[in-house]
């Protein structure tokens, strides 16, 4: 069976995409990973300036941490909701704030940077400051 011209240009065209589609799709797999800005754990973490965005950003939404769910973490009141209700007692790495953010909480927006200035600060004594 002979191929005609116009079948012969119609599959060099159809070849030429598939090459080019395959060269982009492999040319643009990234062997780098974009790692979060490091940080100094031995800082003096404060509630005010490093915690509670977090809580507020993340945590203190109106149907979860807000005052719906234990503990409530919403400004002004985080501090005496985890220190009264047991949430930051030593050893810290297995406090009921920390093993409940690591356990699968669905909050699945805290990131592992903000998990850890939350340990880090309970850590230093969960200070009001």
């Amino acid at each position: 069976m002979k191929m005609t011209p116009k079948v012969k240009r119609i599959r060099q065209i159809l070849v030429a995409v598939i090459v080019i589609t395959t060269s982009a799709g492999i040319a643009s797999c990234e062997k780098y990973q974009i790692l979060p800005t490091p940080f100094d754990p031995t800082q003096i973490w404060s509630l005010k300036n490093d915690i509670q965005p977090i809580f507020s950003s993340t945590c203190a939404l109106a149907s979860c941490h807000g005052g719906v769910q234990s503990p409530n973490l919403s400004e002004g009141k985080s501090y005496n909701s985890l220190t009264n209700g047991g949430f930051v007692k030593p050893p810290y790495e297995t406090s009921r704030l920390y093993m409940q953010m690591m356990s699968g909480h669905p909050n699945s927006s805290l990131s592992d940077n903000n998990r850890k200035k939350i340990l880090y600060w309970t850590t230093q004594g969960a200070q009001n400051n």
